[in-house]
């Protein structure tokens, strides 16, 4: 559409400047048929009733007129003009330009055929002295009217070009769209937990299809992954459980057998510490089902300090240590394992390198949890 307006202003300067150019030629050679003879007196009846009619006959709907060199009105095609009327008027300066020697053209408005007219006006020349002056006049009606038909056409075009566009633009979107919404909805069935889902062949472009073909290649790998970490966790967790129930079963003869009380502490801390290995590998197989599920877990911090303060009191006593927990309430996303795990390395080279009071701090800091 951007580009019709250019057009459209060119072909109306083109068509106007045809229309300018061809009346400027007829009124010069009308002005060269007319010449001297038949501006004499003896002529002018011939000239006003014969000449001037003829000649507009053949061009058609133009106007036909002429005038004498004071600018009198001596033959008008139409006969609306009276013979001997002053036509040199400021109305008409094309008129007064001829009889200066100057072919004039013009385009304005005319009130009595209430449309624009184009106007050529050429001086009327015999060996070198101005006579008079030819006037033709042509309404532009029927070329705005087809101007008018040009744009009308050209708008038309523009039209069913955009529409065009639009139609291509939906199809092209819906045939992309919709094998990324399909796409989209097997990553987020992948996201959730759904190892078996596929894209498969989804439609659409090419890259589209290459697409697909990478998740479900990316989905293969991911499911062979997790399958092998289920394995290992599996089997590692039954292999440790094995060794871990025979250790119970003789801490607890080795408990009832104790010759002394500090014997019958030692092994009971170290019944309890099987334990908690114990509880860590069941957590193993917890952790990998949550991983796999998705699933977040909540962790009391403080508490889990505590029951690590109760596992080291009696290595802590031993090194001269004593160990205090401050802090309460502070809940955390994390694995329990692995919270047990940090407090007891923390807890281990605490009593281990710097004996005395241990203090284990555990508070919130813009919604983090510090310990």
């Amino acid at each position: 559409m951007a580009l019709e307006v250019p057009l459209v202003l060119t072909l109306q300067r083109r068509a106007r400047a045809e229309v300018e150019t061809r009346l400027l030629v007829e009124a010069q050679g009308i002005a060269a048929t007319i010449g001297a003879e038949n501006l004499a007196p003896e002529r002018r009846r011939y000239l006003r009733r014969v000449l001037v009619p003829e000649v507009a006959a053949q061009l058609g709907d133009v106007r036909v007129i002429v005038v004498d060199r004071d600018g009198l009105l001596l033959a008008d095609s139409e006969g609306i003009g009276d013979v001997g009327e002053p036509y040199a008027t400021p109305g008409r300066p094309e008129i007064g330009r001829a009889l200066r020697g100057l072919p004039t053209t013009a385009v304005r408005f005319s009130r009595d055929l209430g449309e624009q007219i184009m106007v050529a006006a050429v001086p009327i020349i015999d060996e070198g002295a101005g006579l008079g002056a030819v006037r033709l006049t042509e309404g532009l009606g029927e070329v705005n009217a087809e101007l008018r038909r040009i744009v009308l056409g050209l708008g038309a075009i523009g039209l069913s070009a955009i529409l065009a566009g639009v139609v291509i633009a939906f199809a092209l979107g819906s045939s992309l769209a919709g094998p990324l919404s399909r796409l989209a909805e097997v990553a987020g069935r992948l996201g959730r937990g759904d190892l078996s889902a596929r894209a498969g062949d989804p439609g659409g472009a090419a890259e589209v299809r290459g697409l697909a073909r990478s998740f479900d290649a990316m989905a293969e790998r991911l499911e062979r992954t997790v399958a092998a970490q289920r394995e290992f966790v599996a089997n590692a967790s039954h292999q440790l459980r094995t060794p871990l129930a025979g250790m119970k079963l003789r801490l607890e003869s080795a408990i009832a057998e104790a010759p002394t009380g500090e014997v019958r502490r030692q092994l009971e801390a170290a019944e309890r510490e099987v334990d908690r290995l114990a509880g860590i590998v069941d957590r193993l197989l917890v952790l990998a089902r949550r991983v796999e599920a998705g699933e977040p877990v909540r962790v009391e911090v403080a508490e889990a300090a505590r029951r690590a303060a109760e596992r080291w009191a009696e290595r802590a006593r031993r090194a001269g240590a004593t160990i205090t927990v401050k802090g309460d309430g502070a809940t955390a996303q994390a694995e329990p394992g692995d919270v047990d795990q940090i407090l007891d390395n923390l807890l281990d080279n605490a009593t281990t390198y710097a004996p005395g009071p241990v203090v284990v701090r555990v508070e919130r800091r813009d919604r983090r949890v510090v310990l």
